[in-house]
């Protein structure tokens, strides 16, 4: 039998993290395209970020037909997370700066490179990553590379940049509690053999 779950933050009811999730204001808005194979996942970083910041949406799909229209928000400049040799570095918002719509594809670089290549609206957005991204806190599993972050850390530090001196950290509360609570279901002997950075 299953146990009972959080509808919230669908995670089981004994392990919630809601009391842990803040409601943060941005003048950024987010705009999460969750590849469908990430949507069950039990570290789903996305739905944190989505949970814990009041501008910031998660749309689930492989080919977006509604993309023009979410990317069309009046007032807002639309870029998308991705760093690659296009990618400017993201600075702290000018005075007078229109704030951005930050597009962020969620799942493997593998998937998220799928996203752009069936979404071609999404490719040919201006592409922005982060100047020198914090390492990852993520500890259980293998970063792809050096600066690797999870969707919710990328988005965290992105926000930090772009409106600094506003701290988001707060977003990182609920992360670090489940990724705590892994840790202690899998057993730290059985944590240290097999995530324990070398």
């Amino acid at each position: 039998m299953s146990r009972p779950q959080c509808p919230r933050c669908q995670r089981p009811q004994a392990l919630c993290l809601c009391a842990l999730i803040p409601n943060l204001p941005s003048r950024t808005r987010v705009l999460i395209l969750q590849h469908p194979s990430e949507v069950n996942h039990a570290l789903n970083t996305a739905r944190l970020a989505a949970l814990g910041l009041q501008n910031c949406e998660i749309k689930v799909g492989e080919v977006f037909a509604d993309l023009a229209r979410w990317l069309a928000q009046p007032g807002y400049q639309p870029c998308l997370l991705f760093p690659d040799e296009r990618s400017e570095a993201l600075s702290v918002y000018a005075p007078d700066a229109q704030p951005r719509l930050l597009v962020v594809p969620d799942g493997t670089w593998r998937k998220a490179r799928k996203l752009l290549h069936l979404n071609p609206l999404l490719a040919d957005l201006p592409r922005v990553q982060l100047a020198a991204a914090e390492p990852s806190r993520y500890r259980l599993r293998k970063a792809p590379g050096p600066g690797a972050l999870s969707t919710l850390e990328a988005i965290t530090q992105a926000l930090e940049v772009l409106e600094a001196p506003a701290s988001f950290q707060a977003l990182l509360k609920p992360f670090d509690a489940l990724i705590e609570g892994q840790i202690a279901a899998m057993g730290e002997e059985v944590y240290l053999r097999n995530h324990q950075r070398q």
